[in-house]
Formats: C-alpha cells, sequence, structure tokens
C-alpha cells in the first residue's frame, strides 16, 4: 500500500463555512483523518446548502462527529479528542474557542504539542477581533469591490472570493508548524486573518497608493494600457470572448486575424494612445467580426497569433465542454447512496509524482460516531449509549 502524503495526522474539525472546510479538505485529500465535530442542533453551514452541494464539495474524505459543546460533558469529549490529534482547526468569530472553553491556552495543556490554528475575519487581536461575519463582507472591507465594476455604476457584488484566497495560506502554515514539531518537538498557535490575506492580493493597488497617493476606482473591462481589452460578443445566446492587444506587434498580429490590415495603419488605432483614444470606435469594430464567429473559434485564431484570448466560460464549459480539465482528470465522479452520482472537484490543486490520493464520499452528519467515540476515544458501550441518549453526542 502507497502510503499517503499526511498518513498519520489526526486533524480535529470545529470549521464550519467556506474556509475552514476548504482548508480541512486538503488535509484530508491528501490523507490526515480529518475528523469534523458538529451538532444536530447547529450543524455546519455547508450542510445548510442543498442546492449549492457545498457538503459534497469541500467535505469528501473526512469523518463527522456529533457533540453538545453547550453541555459540559460534551466539552470534556472535545478535549479527549484533542488529546489524539496534531491539528486543531477552528473559523468561528475571535474569541469563540476560548469562550466555550477550547482556547489553545487549554489545549496546549492537554497536548503539549498540539498545532492549532484560528483562521477568523480579523484575527484573535485588534478592536475587530470578535466580529462574525464571511468573505462576502470581506471582498467589501480589503478592497476588491471598490475596483470591480463599471466606472459609471456603484462597486459590483463579488463572490466571497477571500474565503478561497485564506486556505492557502492556512495550508502553508500548517505544513511550516508540522515541519517545526518535527524538527523541535513542539506546537504551536497560529492566529490566521483572513482579512489580511486579502489585502495581500491587493498589494500593487495598495504600493501604488503608498509611493504616489492614487486610489484605484473602477474601470470596466479597460486596461490602461491595453486595447482593445474586452470581452466580445461571438455567436450563440450570451456567448463572449475575452481579447487584450498590448504591444504594436500583437496589435498587427491581431488586425491580420480580423483580415483587415489596413487598421494597422489606420492614425485612430497606431499607436496605443491613439487606440485608446477611440476604443469605443475600436469595441465596435472588433465586436463586428467577433459576432460571425464562435467564442471557441475566436479565442484559437487569437492564441495561435500570439494574441491573449479566452472563452468567458460558464459553468456547462468548465464542466462539461473543457478538453484539458477533462485529460487531467480535474473533476471526479462520486456516488451519493440515495442521491446518485455527482461530480466533485478534485483535491489538490497540484500533482505530485510521488503521491496519488484517493477522493472519498463526504459524511452524513454524525456518520463516523462509533468508530470515533468507541475506537479513537475507548468509550465503553454502555456509556456511549447514556451519551447519547442523554443528547451528549447528538
Amino acid at each position: 500500500m502507497v502510503k499517503k502524503l499526511l498518513d498519520g495526522i489526526k486533524v480535529i474539525d470545529f470549521t464550519w463555512h467556506l474556509t475552514g472546510p476548504l482548508t480541512t479538505k486538503h488535509l484530508s485529500d491528501l490523507g490526515a483523518e480529518v475528523i469534523i465535530v458538529e451538532s444536530r442542533k447547529r450543524p455546519g453551514w455547508l450542510r445548510g446548502q442543498p442546492r449549492s452541494g457545498s457538503t459534497d464539495q469541500y467535505c469528501t474524505s473526512k469523518l463527522s462527529v456529533t457533540i453538545n459543546t453547550r453541555d459540559p460533558r460534551g466539552i470534556e469529549l472535545a478535549k479527549k479528542l484533542v488529546s489524539k490529534a496534531d491539528i486543531v482547526i477552528e473559523n468561528f468569530a475571535g474569541g469563540t474557542m476560548n469562550r466555550i472553553g477550547l482556547g489553545y491556552d487549554v489545549l496546549k495543556e492537554i497536548k503539549p504539542d498540539i498545532i492549532m490554528l484560528s483562521t477568523s475575519m480579523q484575527g484573535q487581536t485588534g478592536p475587530h477581533y470578535n466580529h462574525p461575519g464571511s468573505g462576502h463582507k470581506l471582498t467589501a472591507l480589503a478592497g476588491f469591490s471598490n475596483i470591480f465594476g463599471w466606472p459609471d455604476r456603484p462597486p459590483a457584488w463579488i463572490a466571497a472570493y477571500t474565503d478561497f484566497i485564506a486556505p492557502r495560506y492556512n495550508i502553508i502554515a500548517l505544513m511550516a508548524a508540522l515541519e517545526y514539531r518535527r524538527r523541535t518537538g513542539k506546537g504551536q498557535y497560529i492566529d490566521m486573518s483572513q482579512y489580511e490575506n486579502g489585502v495581500q492580493f491587493m498589494a500593487p493597488l495598495v504600493l501604488d497608493y503608498a509611493a504616489n497617493g492614487r486610489i484605484a476606482y473602477r474601470e470596466g473591462n479597460k486596461h490602461p494600457y491595453a486595447a482593445p481589452h474586452n470581452a466580445y460578443r461571438c455567436i450563440g445566446d450570451d456567448r463572449w470572448c475575452a481579447i487584450a492587444v498590448f504591444a504594436d506587434e500583437e496589435w498587427a498580429n491581431f488586425c491580420n486575424v480580423l483580415g483587415n490590415s489596413s487598421l494597422v495603419s489606420d492614425p485612430r488605432f497606431k499607436t496605443l494612445d491613439n487606440r485608446k483614444k477611440n476604443e469605443e470606435e475600436l469595441d465596435e469594430i472588433v465586436n463586428t467580426w467577433t459576432k460571425q464567429h464562435s467564442a471557441e473559434e475566436v479565442m484559437n485564431l487569437m492564441q495561435a497569433a500570439g494574441i491573449a484570448a479566452g472563452v468567458v466560460a460558464t459553468g456547462e464549459d468548465v464542466v462539461d465542454k473543457d478538453p484539458h480539465l477533462k485529460e487531467r482528470g480535474f473533476f471526479r465522479e462520486l456516488e451519493y447512496p440515495g442521491i446518485g452520482k455527482f461530480r466533485t472537484q478534485a483535491g489538490p490543486h497540484f500533482e505530485m509524482s510521488k503521491y496519488t490520493y484517493d477522493l472519498k464520499l463526504p459524511p452524513l452528519l454524525g456518520e463516523h460516531n462509533e468508530y470515533v467515540f468507541k475506537e479513537i476515544l475507548s468509550l465503553r458501550d454502555k456509556e456511549y449509549e447514556e451519551l447519547v441518549a442523554e443528547e451528549v453526542i447528538y
């Protein structure tokens, strides 16, 4: 049997919503034994999103137990789990774990070499440390919303972008902590601010403000150093292709693709400055041509000429039609009892030459109670049954 990358690493997962479950998904897909701690009175947020299939997407290969952490005996059960763990992860509002009696100071007394990660909105210190929320708010707070949209319209509402940034930082920090523990025998606490993760992705705009006093605003699909630079309508219902032309050499190649070499020397478009001044007129010319072709044809013709272009893909394009993703096996198909087959995104977003992973079904709520409490924690049958009857395991 091939040894899994994180074989032998046990993770207690107190997370909910997107950032936490996505972080622990990567650990479970790489071979760690991830035990989600949930409650029937307050199941994870992902289980409340049946249409999105979020539980199926972000909880593959994990185990699930149910513990009532509002009961002191439930807290004691959680502590016993920690005593068997290598990593504890939570993404509640700052201070929550301390408040319920499962903060790092308590856990390191139980397991001195424990690694604990708190990945909250704004970290565990500072005036806003205990603000609850999600990436839907942090995208605005970190500045993303202000630069999305058109100059003559309000800022655009965008998805919970920071929820998909933070897990990458989390994994890097956890791998570093595991390596530190391997060398020193010591655990540590990781305080991860998702707000600060998001601001890192705004670094060029932050630097521009710090150095030049410029504030970035919405530019729609425009770019200060490219023209044409837009999404152009193609044959079909709501089909588009994005095209970006920067250098003069690209401009000449672009005109050849359009079959209109006279545009190269047209005074309106001969230089980038002129193309920017006459950008609306240029966009009309480009649209007239792209509307005669499919989005895929436009993309292929442009790319063959060394011009940046890409289909504005729909979910159908990505899941069913992209030959590249199909060949690399990006999506996997699993069969869920009572539901049937569904496709889920693959595990790690990378391939490793010396490791392959198995993608397993996401767990049902409390599916692994008996295994975890009886085999890992060694509870006797009678003790287990009493805790179930008294809704401590619930």
